[in-house]
């Protein structure tokens, strides 16, 4: 009898509208209507009756792939899984102790909450600016963007889950994740300590590091148990999946040494540091490795380039048309190359590779050379006449054919001064322009 009872609730719960005629005729119950309800079975004493809305309440936790059983509550926003909630709870106090079917209610109640705390609009009580260990976090607005979270690895769905950036260094998490972060921001030690490790990928193994993650300090090895050791090609350092994601970045060591810009595997961190670091000047060539100029003809004709606008600089400056015009700004991307011909970033090293940075380089070089020799009268006035041969057009330091004095900055004519064993005529006027002030005021003395 008992058996019967749960079959024919079984039933009523589980009811298929397209076969609920055959059902009600198989069982031997014959409806008058169609529209009248059955009258549900007797209970049991010691079984209360749920108190429901509908005629069974199903909490949407099952998997249905073919129909919608009647009375389904499908909790698909907040509003609805508050409701749901509570009438699990009002189900739970109703049924008995310790019975298998509270605690089957139990675990749907604590699905139900965690369901809530992902789909729960963060706007409520999640705050738009979180700062930890120098990480500024920003709450995302966007819904629609797919992302993965750097802390768990997992994706980030924004359209029910709640997710920061880092302005700094872009790190980006789920808001459940923020608290477990133990890695401060890249962006302070690209602000404080602005160099490359120059040394190619420098291993010391991972007994060193404990057998554990340079990052987290997860236990791994190389056997993958319990946890894959990955190398990052700039620390020489291992690190777990977690904290490796196998991400390529082109390697600023091996770049200076031996000129090659494949990319190689690097850790989450490395990547964002790199990343930061692609822009700035801080790569002194000459001093690394000053051979490089003799094997990469690319590098030897971005120098003279450079050397060139060092010199067109003094002209803009002074001219007010050039101001008004702002020519500099042509390079406010390269701000340095405004500064001096020495300091290169691994993204101009890049360029230079690609070709891009020659094309580039030469067609602001043409830009600034015609505003001086051809536009602007107030910079031709500025120009020089070679005091050697006192022939040919008016010369600018930043010509191919011409040599600049190293002392007052005088031009001649390349040829002209070499050829010529006397010294600068213009050093020798100014030599006996500063005899002549000391001679006068002893002179003065002796009178």
């Amino acid at each position: 009898m008992e058996y019967d009872e749960k079959l024919a609730r079984f039933r009523q719960a589980h009811l298929n509208p397209f076969n609920k005629q055959q059902h009600e005729q198989g069982s031997g119950e014959e409806t008058p209507d169609r529209d009248t309800e059955e009258a549900p079975p007797e209970l049991s004493p010691s079984e209360p009756e749920f108190h429901c809305p509908e005629c069974v309440m199903d909490l949407g936790l099952s998997e249905d792939h073919f129909s919608r059983p009647v009375g389904l509550f499908l909790a698909s926003d907040v509003q609805q899984l508050r409701r749901a909630i509570e009438q699990c709870k009002q189900v739970i106090l109703e049924l008995p102790e310790q019975s298998e079917k509270q605690k089957d209610a139990v675990v749907r109640l604590i699905h139900l909450r965690l369901k809530l705390q992902e789909l729960k609009d963060p706007s409520e009580d999640e705050p738009n600016i979180r700062v930890l260990l120098e990480h500024r976090f920003y709450k995302e607005k966007s819904k629609s963007v797919k992302q993965t979270c750097d802390k768990c690895n997992t994706i980030i769905w924004g359209l029910i889950q709640t997710w920061y950036t880092c302005t700094g260094c872009y790190y980006r998490c789920h808001s459940k994740c923020l608290n477990l972060i133990s890695k401060p921001c890249v962006r302070s030690k690209v602000s404080h300590q602005a160099e490359y490790e120059l040394n190619i990928c420098p291993e010391m193994g991972l007994d060193s590091q404990d057998y554990r993650c340079a990052e987290c300090r997860a236990p791994i090895s190389l056997r993958g148990v319990p946890s894959e050791a990955r190398q990052c090609d700039y620390t020489g350092q291992y690190y777990c999946s977690h904290c490796h994601w196998n991400d390529l970045a082109v390697i600023p060591a091996r770049v200076i040494h031996n000129w090659d810009f494949e990319p190689r595997k690097v850790s989450r961190c490395s990547m964002r540091y790199l990343a930061l670091m692609v822009s700035r000047p801080v790569l002194r060539l000459r001093e690394i490795n000053p051979l490089l100029f003799n094997y990469v003809e690319e590098l030897v004709e971005i120098r003279k380039l450079r050397q060139d606008i060092l010199l067109m600089k003094p002209y803009f400056i002074t001219c007010k048309e050039a101001m008004e015009s702002r020519l500099l700004l042509q390079l406010q991307d390269r701000q340095h190359f405004v500064e001096n011909d020495e300091m290169y970033s691994v993204q101009d090293l890049v360029d230079v590779h690609m070709g891009r940075l020659s094309c580039s380089l030469t067609e602001i070089h043409t830009l600034f050379a015609k505003h001086i020799k051809l536009d602007c009268e107030r910079c031709q006035a500025k120009g020089f006449v070679c005091e050697l041969c006192r022939e040919g057009d008016v010369l600018f330091p930043f010509d191919s054919h011409t040599s600049v004095c190293t002392d007052c900055s005088a031009v001649f004519h390349r040829d002209c001064y070499y050829d010529n064993s006397t010294t600068c005529p213009k050093c020798a006027r100014l030599t006996l322009r500063k005899r002549s002030l000391f001679q006068e005021p002893s002179l003065d003395v002796d009178a």
